[in-house]
């Protein structure tokens, strides 16, 4: 959303318009987070806690990186991906982040000749070095249900629970997103309240790539629910669509959360 604008920007432009934290897309800092030593990880959170503002943690955790597959039938891809999320899992921590959404559609989409069952047994095993130092690190991995139209893997709330049920581990959880309940069949609000139980995280935002209240979508069922239901989380906002320009969206968007919540 801030394109090239130095982290230092970025986090005063957000906290000036009243917002309390920030996730980090890591290849907004580099391809990998091998790449960031000790001192850059340090300089990011002191950066983000001077403006007033918490590292939620991260998400778009594969994107740009290369070669890298949570459902891959071949053993090395999949274990290649294993060491990566450890990484991102150590990474998260090291920036003074709690969560970790794992989206990422095309580095899970489910191959040709493998079907839903063994896709989500190979997940589960991707994930499993990475849940376990996530725990020893004090953070969550959440899985994000996206849309069919994105990915054929983990493309319902129904469908993400499988794998969180799979993992079946207290430091793997569900994030939902508004965008991608939109494409269900059942409200938003229902989702929440059936899945409640292992929500670890929300994003809000329109299905036209923008903020909430910057299109169509009625959030205030979803608002409604987890202000019912006690959610003491974030709910973040992740855009695509950088056209309104950075202010717009955090303007526009924080009237719109702070009329509804």
């Amino acid at each position: 959303m801030f394109e090239d604008a130095p982290w230092e920007r970025v986090c005063d432009s957000i906290a000036s318009h009243g917002f309390d934290g920030v996730e980090i897309a890591p290849f907004t800092f580099a391809t990998y987070v091998t790449e960031i030593d000790a001192s850059k990880r340090q300089e990011i959170r002191r950066t983000a806690e001077r403006a007033g503002l918490e590292v939620i943690g991260l998400h778009w955790l594969l994107a740009k990186t290369e070669g890298l597959h949570v459902t891959h039938p071949d053993e090395s891809v999949r274990a290649r991906t294993s060491e990566y999320l450890t990484a991102l899992v150590q990474f998260c921590a090291d920036v003074g982040g709690k969560v970790l959404v794992f989206g990422s559609p095309q580095q899970r989409n489910v191959m040709d000749g493998v079907n839903l069952d063994t896709a989500i047994d190979l997940a589960a095993g991707t994930f499993q070095s990475a849940v376990a130092e996530a725990e020893r690190a004090g953070v969550v991995i959440a899985f994000e249900p996206l849309s069919p139209a994105e990915t054929n893997f983990g493309s319902s709330a129904a469908e993400g629970m499988r794998l969180v049920e799979r993992v079946g581990h207290p430091n793997f959880r569900l994030h939902l997103d508004a965008k991608a309940m939109a494409a269900e069949t059942r409200p938003m609000d229902e989702l929440v309240r059936e899945y409640y139980e292992w929500l670890e995280h929300v994003h809000v935002n329109d299905v036209n790539l923008l903020g909430p209240g910057m299109g169509d979508l009625d959030l205030r069922p979803l608002l409604d629910a987890l202000k019912e239901l006690g959610y003491d989380k974030y709910a973040s906002i992740e855009v695509f669509r950088t056209d309104p320009g950075a202010e717009a969206i955090l303007r526009e968007s924080k009237a719109y959360l702070d009329r509804h919540l």
